[in-house]
């Protein structure tokens, strides 16, 4: 057929951040129509044109729908990317359900003389290139990757109608698409043969199996019990949040409140609970979930047996005659339950049924993942929340959703934020997983620092191990990629950069290296810095800088970026004077440097000092036996003011050159031991005890360096030099002294 090419007019060319492209996992479809040459040889030129118009339409409805960008169109075959922008965690999932829908609405459509076109439907899931600049409909080469030349073969053996799935794609959509595995197809150029899986359809939505105990979120429970309690107890009715990112445990502690909070006072407590799927096909589906529960239906109910259950739940609470007039239309929002007048009546006489259920005995109404839900289930909640307010009736609201969700709550809800496990929870819960899972629990020292505190994140790597995944490597799970990379999307351009930037700098973060990484002007990541803190990505450092708050989170943002900017960010931060340092010192030891003008340690490896031993104690002995006016001994120790040492580099000429700089103190760590003294450096020690050399045995423990007192703040005094083993102090050196240019270079 003729190719055709919809662009579209409302194109964007400046990328969501100044980085123009990025390394995506994203999901394709391929779809291509069955025998079209044949079809096209029999039609005349001008049907061949409607056909095509009527075929392109239904589809990019369908793509559109789903957020799916048409990346081009060859032919009559149409190639779509779902997550080439912007990631919400179930890009395979609406591909599937793109690809499922676009055989159905073109099953419906009547096309030209009553013809009925087959298509083949193909989708695979993998890493690409995307340009984001070109992320729009008929922007061609968009992405590139192997994932598009598999789904474009997958689609050659899906069956007319029938919409075939790649191993990634399957497992991506695994419980919320039924899928039926194939044998293994020949794919040329790939060995061995491919598997493929077909989709049914989607999965009715069931409750999530938690099984195991619960380890940690004791004060969590507590608080919400009490909250919930206070709610009933006082009959004023509260709303309450669980918030909390993918993975923190959210659902797992909805679960433990529904079934251990069943009495107040004495009080049986009823729980109406309701689950939001992901992309529901209706936008009260929750709502009609929630009716379901109430009243007891199953979904293989039929007909007769739901309005025979629906009779039984509103006989206490309603007349006849107004039970009569309220089941049918409640049968109608079970069977669709979209946002027609007919549907928003029956969520209305379900508020009702709630609210009188409230008047007879305590309710809570639970959401989970509220985040998923249409507009209308928050107002149906709102509307519910009033009314309950207005009567004065024991109910509560308890709402689950991540953090970046639009926060419509009425003003007086309350908010519990799901932080990360602490590390001896986290490490309890991986032995538990682990020992479930029949694999060795001596793994939970390698898979502790990666799973960040994240309950979900632990539960997916021990998953990753029994599917095979090889202990040594440990490579980061998929949905933990997905979820982390949704996290990362959900940030405007200017959080996204800085994040980006960061994973790649080692250690702690600085707002300085991460201007430095993106080329901007000093202090300018330091508002998105915060509002990172403040959305629980980062978590600010007691000592001076940020760190992540989830591992993951760092990877999937440095990955994210090509590999030349990686390298060119590296280099930025890399490239400016410094240390032979590591890192800040996280824990300095208290009482460490007295006054109130202290400075934070600074970590040097000693396999990097050691090799200098006898050249610093060169320096050293200079430095006790010369002083101001060629004093000699330990009194030119404590004359002049300070100047650049070791653990001060000597600063930049400013308007600031005049301040008295603060005391600092100088960790050296073996990476491999202590090294111990040489006998060169043994013997050019100078001994202590005669002439009260201020150079200690460097086996004794260290005592602070202290400042005299404020009359002669620019003098410095060695109360006493004794230090640790491993550590070398350095002290000021005397005006005569000429700075050196720092470490690397004086030693």
């Amino acid at each position: 057929m003729t190719t055709s090419i919809i662009v579209d007019t409302q194109r964007t060319v400046t990328p969501l951040w100044p980085v123009p492209q990025e390394r995506r996992v994203v999901t394709v479809l391929f779809a291509d129509i069955v025998g079209s040459t044949a079809l096209v040889d029999r039609l005349d030129p001008e049907d061949v044109r409607a056909l095509q118009r009527a075929y392109f339409d239904t589809v990019a409805g369908v793509l559109h729908r789903w957020h799916g960008v048409v990346e081009k169109y060859v032919g009559d075959a149409v190639m779509a990317l779902f997550g080439a922008r912007h990631s919400d965690g179930f890009d395979a999932y609406r591909a599937v359900r793109a690809g499922l829908e676009i055989q159905a609405a073109l099953d419906r459509r009547p096309m030209v003389d009553g013809i009925r076109l087959r298509v083949r439907v193909g989708v695979a899931t993998g890493e690409v290139v995307v340009d984001l600049g070109d992320v729009v409909t008929g922007g061609h080469g968009v992405a590139s990757g192997a994932v598009i030349t598999t789904a474009a073969r997958l689609q050659e053996y899906a069956a007319p109608g029938a919409v075939a799935l790649c191993a990634a794609t399957a497992r991506a959509t695994a419980g919320l698409i039924t899928q039926r595995q194939l044998t293994p197809v020949p794919v040329a150029g790939r060995v061995p043969p491919v598997p493929v899986w077909h989709a049914v359809g989607p999965v009715r939505p069931g409750a999530d199996r938690h099984d195991g105990p619960l380890i940690g979120r004791r004060r969590e429970l507590a608080t919400i019990r009490d909250q919930l309690g206070a709610a009933i107890r006082n009959r004023t009715p509260r709303w309450i949040s669980l918030v909390g990112p993918t993975g923190s445990g959210r659902s797992r502690l909805l679960h433990e409140l529904t079934r251990g909070l069943t009495t107040v006072d004495g009080l049986p407590v009823r729980w109406c609970v309701a689950t939001c799927q992901p992309y529901p096909d209706q936008v009260l589906a929750p709502v009609a979930h929630l009716l379901r529960g109430l009243a007891g239906i199953r979904h293989s109910d039929g007909p007769a047996a739901v309005h025979d259950r629906l009779v039984t739940a509103l006989t206490p609470l309603f007349p006849p005659t107004r039970v009569a007039t309220a089941v049918p239309t409640l049968q109608r929002m079970l069977t669709t339950p979209d946002g027609s007048a007919a549907a928003l009546a029956g969520a209305a006489i379900c508020r009702e049924v709630l609210l009188r259920l409230a008047a007879h005995r305590p309710l809570i109404v639970a959401v989970d993942d509220l985040d998923r839900a249409a507009p209308a289930v928050s107002r149906f909640l709102h509307a519910l929340f009033g009314a309950a307010t207005e009567r004065g009736l024991p109910l509560a609201l308890l709402t689950v959703h991540q953090p970046q969700w639009a926060d419509t709550r009425p003003g007086p809800a309350r908010q519990m934020t799901i932080g990360p496990l602490a590390t001896v929870q986290s490490g309890r819960l991986l032995r538990h997983l682990l020992t479930r899972a029949g694999q060795p629990v001596a793994l939970v020292d390698r898979l502790l620092p990666l799973v960040g505190g994240r309950p979900g994140h632990a539960t997916a790597y021990v998953t990753s191990l029994v599917d095979g995944a090889d202990p040594a490597a440990l490579p980061l799970p998929e949905a933990v990629r997905r979820a982390v990379g949704a996290e990362l999307d959900h940030l405007d351009g200017e959080r996204r950069a800085v994040l980006m930037a960061a994973g790649t700098l080692g250690g702690l973060i600085s707002g300085a290296a991460v201007d430095r990484a993106l080329g901007w002007t000093p202090g300018r990541s330091a508002p998105a810095l915060r509002k990172l803190v403040a959305a629980g990505l980062l978590l600010p450092h007691h000592v001076d800088g940020y760190a992540f708050a989830a591992p993951a989170l760092r990877q999937v943002a440095a990955e994210r970026l090509p590999r030349a900017l990686r390298a060119v960010f590296q280099r930025r931060a890399a490239c400016v004077p410094h240390l032979d340092t590591v890192h800040r010192d996280a824990n300095p030891p208290a009482g460490a440097v007295n006054g109130s003008a202290a400075r934070s340690a600074e970590i040097v490896r000693l396999d990097t000092v050691g090799a200098r031993t006898g050249r610093l104690d060169a320096v050293f002995a200079a430095l006790a036996s010369v002083g101001p006016g060629g004093a000699t001994g330990p009194t030119a120790l404590r004359r002049g003011s300070p100047t650049p040492t070791m653990a001060t580099r000597p600063a930049a000429s400013g308007p600031d050159d005049n301040r008295t700089a603060g005391p600092r103190r100088l960790r050296a760590v073996a990476s491999a031991g202590d090294v111990p003294p040489t006998p060169a450096t043994a013997a050019s020690r100078p001994a202590r005890g005669a002439g009260g050399n201020p150079f200690r045995d460097l086996g004794r423990p260290a005592a602070p360096i202290r400042p005299t007192p404020a009359s002669s703040a620019a003098h410095w005094t060695l109360a006493d030099a004794g230090t640790p083993p491993g550590v070398v102090r350095a002290i000021p050196r005397p005006p005569l002294i000429r700075p050196l240019d720092g470490l690397p270079a004086s030693a």
